[in-house]
Order: structure tokens, then sequence, then C-alpha cells
């Protein structure tokens, strides 16, 4: 395999990190909000990087959105805001069901918006008593006597809740799984915050009080919305592998600037065996995760399905990494590292919940153990 990327990918990344470099001053503060920052969501709309989630018939880069390209802006990005980061993934994660399953007028009416960032996407799939185990799903789609839908329901701890200005839901129909696309000023959807969490994000609890739907809502075949979802994160769920690359790179830098100027015991602490051994150890676990993200990237370039279980294994092992790295870091920097909002303060709690959101690790391996066991032979 060639590590090296193509010089449209290096150009991508120098987007990247353009555009990071321009929220960076106000990273602190954005990275501490439960609503969309003004000043971020400008810088993305500016960077013209939405564009990457959408196919070019729509507005987009590339036939179909380039699981690679999302990985390495991703990674640029969460080392300098996860509210940034969060913002340009959920165009995506939020979008590819109108991508590969929306009708043209669909398509036509938002994805150019969301290449364009003027309209901010959401996928509403958990409930308060369903998380990983979405066959669960307690929120009812059913048809009506007229032709249309109705939506019943509720949803919870979804991401760009009240920022977003349409949701893609999933839902329980006639004993299979659906999807509908919801614009947020849908009569019936009501909208509250998600209590604060330990690392702030946009999040919201859904309602929905028998929301009533024209038949050109669905998405897709009914009683298919598995595929959908299925489908969103085979292009996606590699992208937090890539998140977490960079938020680990991000606090081993913020460890090598403490430790080369920290002197105790008449050296920099860098020099003192242990902590040696702690920066060694984090920058080979960063390279690991690094190599093992970009390799199931490009395999999902080719077949985002196929390259599912690669995925699910970079996703597994870069946010373990990220976590035990960040530790590390922590530990390094001592009472620096505890002090509230600072870089390294904020990676450590922004860390922890990469290892549950779109697939927990505990799940991830259960799925990854099926593959290993029907491949061999």
């Amino acid at each position: 395999m060639n590590f090296e990327l193509e010089p449209a990918y290096k150009a991508i990344q120098a987007e990247a990190r353009e555009l990071a470099r321009a929220v960076e001053p106000i990273a602190a503060t954005a990275d501490e909000m439960s609503e969309v920052h003004p000043g971020v969501l400008a810088a993305l709309r500016k960077s013209g990087l939405a564009a990457l989630m959408v196919p070019a018939a729509y507005g987009g880069r590339h036939e179909q959105p380039d699981p690679l390209a999302i990985c390495l802006v991703r990674e640029i990005l969460m080392a300098t805001s996860s509210h940034l980061d969060s913002l340009f993934a959920l165009q995506g994660i939020g979008s590819y069901a109108i991508s590969v399953g929306g009708s043209e007028e669909q398509r036509n009416t938002w994805l150019p918006k969301v290449a364009r960032g003027e309209a901010l996407a959401a996928l509403a799939l958990t409930e308060e008593d369903v998380g990983s185990d979405l066959k669960r799903v307690a929120t009812e789609l059913t048809e009506t006597a007229d032709g249309g839908l109705r939506l019943h329901g509720s949803k919870s701890f979804i991401s760009n809740a009240g920022a977003a200005d349409f949701y893609i839901v999933f839902a329980k129909e006639a004993g299979a799984y659906s999807v509908v696309l919801v614009p947020a000023d849908t009569k019936g959807v009501s909208i509250s915050p998600t209590p604060v969490i330990m690392a702030p994000h946009v999040l919201g609890e859904m309602v929905f009080h028998n929301v009533t739907l024209p038949a050109s809502a669905r998405l897709g075949t009914p009683g298919r919305g598995m595929d959908l979802v299925l489908a969103t994160l085979a292009v996606f769920r590699v992208s937090v592998a890539g998140a977490a690359c960079g938020l680990a790179r991000a606090a081993l830098e913020e460890a090598v600037r403490h430790t080369r100027t920290r002197v105790q015991f008449g050296r920099p602490l860098a020099k003192l065996g242990p902590v040696a051994q702690m920066l060694a150890d984090c920058w080979t676990e960063v390279e690991m995760a690094q190599l093992l993200t970009y390799r199931a990237a490009t395999y999902a370039v080719a077949d985002p399905a196929a390259a599912l279980p690669h995925s699910s294994m970079a996703k597994l092992a870069a946010t373990e990494a990220a976590s035990k790295i960040v530790d590390r870091c922590v530990q390094m920097m001592g009472r620096f590292g505890l002090i509230r909002n600072s870089k390294i303060e904020r990676l450590y709690r922004q860390a922890r919940p990469m290892r549950i959101y779109e697939g927990a690790s505990e799940v991830l391996r259960l799925g990854i153990a099926k593959q290993l066991t029907e491949e061999v032979r």
C-alpha cells in the first residue's frame, strides 16, 4: 500500500488547516457551547469544505462523498475544535440518507444547501431507552387514510437538535424500519436541550406528537430504513477514527511543549525516564492509529459497505488510543493539565464520548468478532 497521499488529498488537508487556523481564536469559547457558534458556522461556510458531504451533482466535490477526504478533514479540525469538527461531520451524517435514498425533489431541495452550509443536517436515531440496539426503537411511522404519513414518538441525545434545518428520522413501521425526512418547522415537532454533558455539544431531546407528513417525506423503500442507516455508518464511521487521531496528536503536542520546557530535578521532564517512555508510547500509538485509519478509509473509498468491519476496527482502535494518550498527556503535565478550559483539559473531556457515539467500543467488538468468525475457515 502506498501511504503517500495523492496531491488532491493534500490540497484538502491544506484547506482544512486554513479553516482550523481561522477558528482557533474562538475554539475555546465554541467548544464550551451547547448551541451553534455563529463565528464557527460562518468559517465553515466560507471554507466550502461542507461540499465534501454531498455528491457532485448537487454541489459537492466528488461523485459521492469520499470517506478518506472526510477523514483527513476531521483529523485536522478536531485537533483545533470539537465544535467545528461536529458541525462539519453532521453535514454528512445527517444528509447522506438523502444522497443515497432520497427523491430528486429531496436531493435538489436540501443537498445544495448542505453543501453550502446554508442548511444544517441531523440524524435522529437514538431514544431514551434505545442506544446501539436500534431494533428496539419505539417511534412509530404509520400511513394515513389519505395516503400521507404520521410520525409519533421521541428521540434522545440528537446532535444538532434545535439547530438543524431538517432531521432524518428512523422509525418503526409495520414490523420493519423506515426513514423519513422531517423539516425543522414541521408542526408537532418539539425540541428541548439535553442536559449539559462533560464535553458540551449541540444536543437535544425531540418529541414528534402525531406529526403529519406527506408521502414524499419518505426516504428509500418502506421497511428498508436500516439499509440507509448502515450506508451512513459505512461512510462516516471511519471519520470518527480520523477525528480521534487528530485529538490524540493535539494532546501529544501539548505534552511535548510542556515537557520540553518544564524543568524538574535539574532536567526537562522530557529527559526523565518515565516521562520519555510515555512520550514514546504516545507517539507510537498515534502513528499506529493513523495508519489503521487511513487504510480503512482507503478501503471505504472503494466500497464503504464491504469496508465497514475495517472502519469499525479503526474507530475502535483510534478512540481507545486517544483516551489512553490524552490521559498520559495530562499526567505528564501534572497540575497544569488540570486547569479548567486549558486545551489539554478540553481534549481530555472531549476524548471520552468518542468511545461511545457512532458505535460504543463494546458493540463494535461484537461486530468485529462476528465478522472474523465468518471469515476464518
